[in-house]
């Protein structure tokens, strides 16, 4: 099924029992633009939520994350979460809810392939395998098969064979994607296996705060309470696993915000070093030019 507006749950009459039920009988797709929504409790389907415009929150396990363009969350079957749009922009959202026998299917499938690992992704056959709940990057691959399914989307519509062939392609490489996360464990520094996963699933907490947070100038002991790691231990280990240290990653989040922000907005450059979280402007320009090679103005001249 696909929809090109979100629910209004506070709408009078709507049938949220009839609207959920859906999500057990059929894919689900929806792409739609908002300037404001709210859904306080959710239990859904293993989904995939992003953005192509805007910004998305997401509330799951007492935490928040924040979904940009260029970003993905998987959210597990049967988590329970809330999400919202506010901050008045309009919001283009794209979310695709798995069926769950479509999923065990394309999963059991994907179990006998060599190049997936699912002994380690713990899929028994029968239930679902657990994503790790973090943000995503998007790599070309991703990006080609969004554009063919909003393109075929939008010519097709509810073409329900279409959507089901694209999507076993599209939860084959989310699962693939998936993998990553299983090297990026193994460079945790534990013995146990189970020490290592949870290290790691606070490193993302870690992460995925930067990301909420970049522009207000996170310290060291707001990134460790968030993550529950001591700042040495956050330290050492954010380095180890992602190759670079909080201070830097969070620069390079900032950057690389900027640099849309220029290339696909009018705002003045001194909007841009706020919006960013830089002090000012000399500052931003200095780092935007050691990363990109070029001062502010002359990127955005490349866009215009």
């Amino acid at each position: 099924m696909y929809f090109t507006e979100l629910p209004d749950h506070t709408k009078a009459g709507f049938d949220e029992r009839a609207h959920y039920s859906n999500f057990k009988k059929h894919n689900i797709i929806f792409n739609a633009v908002s300037n404001s929504s709210a859904c306080d409790r959710h239990v859904g389907c293993l989904s995939f939520k992003t953005v192509l415009t805007g910004e998305e929150v997401y509330r799951f396990g007492h935490r928040e994350v924040a979904v940009r363009p260029g970003n993905f969350l998987m959210l597990n079957d049967e988590q329970e979460y809330g999400c919202y749009i506010e901050n008045g922009e309009p919001t283009r959202t794209l979310s695709v809810f798995f069926k769950k026998e479509f999923a065990l299917t394309v999963l059991e499938n994907a179990s006998h392939h060599e190049s997936v690992l699912l002994d380690n992704y713990g899929y028994s056959g029968n239930s679902m395998p657990e994503f790790f709940q973090t943000l995503n990057a998007f790599d070309s691959t991703l990006q080609l098969q969004i554009a063919h399914l909003i393109s075929s989307l939008n010519i097709a519509g509810n073409d329900a064979r279409m959507v089901d062939e694209k999507l076993v392609f599209l939860l084959d490489h989310l699962i693939n994607i998936q993998q990553t996360h299983y090297a990026r464990l193994e460079k945790v520094h534990a013995l146990r296996v189970s020490t290592r996963k949870e290290i790691y699933r606070r490193l993302c907490v870690a992460k995925d705060y930067l990301h909420y947070t970049y522009h207000e100038n996170p310290d060291l002991s707001m990134v460790s309470q968030a993550a529950c790691l001591s700042v040495p231990q956050l330290v050492r280990q954010f380095k180890a696993v992602f190759g670079v240290t909080t201070h830097r990653y969070l620069n390079q989040l900032r950057l690389r915000h900027a640099a849309e922000l220029l290339a696909c907005t009018h705002l003045p450059i001194y909007e841009i070093t706020w919006k960013c979280g830089f002090e000012d402007i000399s500052a931003f320009s200095r780092a935007f030019k050691i990363e990109f090679g070029k001062q502010p103005t002359d990127y955005r001249k490349l866009f215009s």
